[in-house]
């Protein structure tokens, strides 16, 4: 079996090694791969360039504003609360009942509008006493001045007696004791007028005395009728018809009242702005309750020194409020009409671009060139900025620029839409 397979073997053909085409093919495939691929880089390369090249001589279209002078007055708005100009808790000066009540909460009175009264009769009678004790010491004082009269006859009476005893008594006629038991009796009658009218000024201390009484005890009667101390609103009632009341009691009120008419707004004024915060500046104040409508006021006091903690100054604005459309409580905004010190310029927040070298502007030129500017910001205005320096007012600058513009590149401006004139009636 081993013997037939051998010339089995020996009888098959060898095959021929392989060509030079199959490997000339491969080379060649590989080398148009190569080809493609650089061609392909050559490209894009000439593509990068010439994007770069149009990037470079791009000409891009932006808007362009100016930046505008801040020369007025300068608008800082703080938050601030409404309050009545004057408050008043009326509290009772006289003890008693309450006999009548004419107001309620948000009753408008007017000065002197009568607003309870009160029954005190024990005031009453101790008036009417004292009163009568003021005609008892005028009685009195009635019977010391005819004393006094009485004591000036006995003077007169006396004197002529002694003058008689003294002459009689040279002559020989008197003895010399009768003269000066006369003389005595003068001295005696003298000091007795001393005495009645000592007992007169007495008496008109004592009336000068029971009338302050009176006048005390008439004030406080005064006080059973609760009047108005001002024009206002009443704001809260405690009593009502029959309650009892003490005088000078220091616990809850009979009424409280609120003057409205003008209306009273405290802010604190930072300290970079309390420099120009004086007396008389102009103020404008608006509450988000009553859209569309401004109220003026003005400064009418302020704290002068500044709160060391806070480094605010305390501001009192007044507002007029004739109409009463505002209350006290109410949450507003006072914008003060600060004077500038010098002018600057202002643009808007979306015209400035952050970035390493801070706050930068995009200036135009008169020949349409691209110069960044770096600005100096003063004041945050919300959709402005004022500037402190680092461009000039009237500036032409660009209005939201691209970060990607460069110094001395040249733009072109948008022109702005033009306006579409209405179409008349008359003219379809």
């Amino acid at each position: 079996m081993k013997a037939y397979d051998a010339a089995q073997d020996g009888d098959r053909e060898i095959p021929p090694p392989p060509g030079k085409g199959p490997f000339l093919l491969v080379v060649l495939l590989g080398l148009g791969l190569v080809g493609y691929g650089g061609y392909n880089h050559w490209q894009r390369d000439v593509e990068a360039t010439a994007t770069l090249e149009r990037i470079k001589t791009l000409v891009p279209m932006v808007r362009t504003i100016v930046a505008e002078r801040s020369d007025g007055p300068l608008d800082l708005t703080l938050p601030g609360e409404t309050q009545p100009f004057t408050t008043a808790a009326i509290a009772a000066r006289a003890t008693g009942y309450i006999a009548e009540r004419r107001v309620d909460i948000g009753s408008r009175v007017k000065a002197g509008d009568l607003l309870l009264r009160i029954a005190a009769p024990d005031l009453d009678q101790q008036l009417a006493q004292a009163e009568a004790q003021v005609g008892q010491l005028k009685a009195q004082l009635l019977q010391a001045q005819a004393q006094v009269e009485q004591a000036r006859a006995n003077v007169n009476l006396a004197n002529l007696t002694n003058n008689r005893t003294s002459t009689l008594a040279v002559q020989g006629w008197a003895s010399r004791q009768n003269a000066d038991t006369s003389q005595a009796s003068v001295l005696s009658q003298a000091a007795a007028l001393a005495a009645a009218e000592a007992g007169v000024k007495v008496a008109t201390a004592n009336i000068a005395s029971q009338e302050a009484a009176v006048d005390r005890l008439k004030a406080l009667t005064s006080f059973e009728r609760v009047v108005a101390p001002f024009d206002g609103v009443v704001t809260t009632r405690n009593v009502d018809v029959g309650d009892l009341v003490k005088a000078d009691n220091g616990g809850t009120p009979l009424l409280s009242m609120d003057q409205d008419s003008t209306l009273r707004i405290t802010v604190n004024v930072p300290q970079t702005n309390a420099v120009g915060v004086k007396p008389g500046l102009e103020a404008e104040i608006s509450v988000p309750q009553i859209p569309g409508r401004r109220f003026g006021g003005f400064v009418e006091r302020s704290s002068v020194a500044l709160n060391a903690t806070s480094r605010t100054l305390t501001t009192q604005v007044d507002v007029p409020n004739p109409d009463r459309a505002l209350r006290a409580g109410l949450y507003a905004y006072v914008t003060l009409k600060l004077p500038r010190t010098d002018q600057s310029v202002t643009v808007p927040a979306e015209a400035t671009l952050f970035n390493a070298k801070g706050f930068q502007v995009a200036e135009v030129g008169d020949d349409d060139r691209v110069t960044w500017r770096t600005v100096k910001v003063r004041r945050d205005l919300g959709r402005t900025l004022e500037l402190e320096s680092g461009l000039a007012a009237d500036s032409h600058i660009i209005f939201s620029p691209p970060p990607e513009l460069r110094d001395g590149q040249t733009i072109e401006r948008v022109k702005p839409a033009p306006q579409v004139k209405p179409i008349r009636a008359a003219e379809r």
